[in-house]
């Protein structure tokens, strides 16, 4: 190959590295970030009392803008849409551990995705991308509930949510979802209520991944990479309004902690291994706040938050809306 078709090459993956990480759950250019930020917001470490429970989620995400390392919009992403359909069904026993309720949860999801482009990009050089996925299942069978202090104190430990992929990835769609890769999330979630009227809370989350197949990073590059290890966490606080409305702000921060690791970079040009160097870099961030309600009736209960990005780093920025129903049976 030539010096110039290497040169050539290199510029053509650096101007499609950004972009090619919105084959991420949101179009990231770091990391795993299998977990939908914001997901939770009131009463996150009161868990439901031994039983059978269900909580169906509602999840619209948008943004008109991809940002770069240094924060600033890189004016590559015209509109980004997410809309997400989430089944997750809790069983907690009777069982104690360390004076907590042993329990388990299952999430089953499909998602749909939109994306719109400034400039044709990606392996298929479109402006549009669209992909319809349910890439994984999210299981945890060790869920540690306890309720404490009367009451004031919930908490809830679980040793990792783990994301099963369906092995449904689709390297020439942007847009695509799948994931041929394990995450191992490890949760901690607390809610103190200091009086029945006003509650704050919040989950903390750390993201391991394992190695993945097969990663474009750009067109028309393919290696291996390990995403980097990840950091995130929802919060909120509440107060009742009324004995059966609650209202609040909620919010979450994601930062990823260590570099992707691409493996075989050897194999590229020099030219190319210096891009590929920098895009191992590219790690993300964000910050997000918004408002939120939440009603409760016996064994009924619902909420309805938004909320809006900022301090975006390599990463879209934008807003979400999240409509929760819980039932138990």
């Amino acid at each position: 190959m030539s010096v110039k078709k290497i040169m050539c090459a290199a510029l053509s993956l650096a101007a499609g590295c950004l972009i090619s990480g919105a084959t991420h759950e949101e179009a990231l250019a770091g990391g795993g970030q299998a977990y939908p930020n914001g997901a939770e917001g009131f009463m996150i470490g009161a868990a439901p009392p031994p039983g059978f429970h269900f909580i169906n989620y509602l999840y619209f995400y948008g943004a008109d803008e991809l940002t770069n390392t240094k924060g600033k919009d890189s004016g590559m992403l015209d509109e980004a849409t997410v809309l997400a359909e989430v089944a997750r069904f809790i069983w907690i026993s009777n069982y104690q551990i360390l004076g907590a309720n042993y329990g388990q949860h299952l999430f089953l999801l499909a998602t749909d995705r939109e994306m719109d482009f400034n400039a044709p990009v990606g392996p298929k050089l479109k402006k549009h991308y669209n992909s319809t996925d349910a890439p994984y299942v999210i299981w945890a069978p060790f869920l540690l509930t306890w309720h404490l202090m009367q009451g004031q104190l919930h908490v809830v430990f679980d040793l990792a949510d783990i994301y099963v992929p369906l092995s449904n990835e689709d390297d020439d769609n942007l847009a695509a979802m799948g994931r041929n890769y394990w995450t191992f999330e490890p949760v901690l979630a607390a809610t103190w209520m200091p009086t029945p009227e006003l509650e704050f809370s919040v989950k903390l989350m750390y993201d391991i991944n394992t190695r993945q197949d097969d990663y474009c990073p750009g067109p028309p590059v393919l290696l291996d990479r390990t995403p980097g290890d990840e950091f995130h966490a929802d919060f909120g606080a509440s107060y009742a309004v009324m004995p059966n409305l609650r209202v609040g702000i909620t919010g979450y921060y994601y930062r990823q902690l260590e570099d992707d690791d691409f493996h075989g970079m050897d194999a590229f040009p020099a030219p190319l291994q210096s891009v590929l160097a920098e895009i191992e870099g590219d790690q993300g961030q964000v910050w997000a706040l918004g408002p939120g309600l939440m009603y409760q009736h016996k064994n009924f209960m619902a909420t309805l938050r938004s909320q809006w990005e900022f301090e975006s780093k390599n990463r879209p920025e934008g807003q979400n809306v999240w409509f929760k129903v819980i039932y138990s049976f």
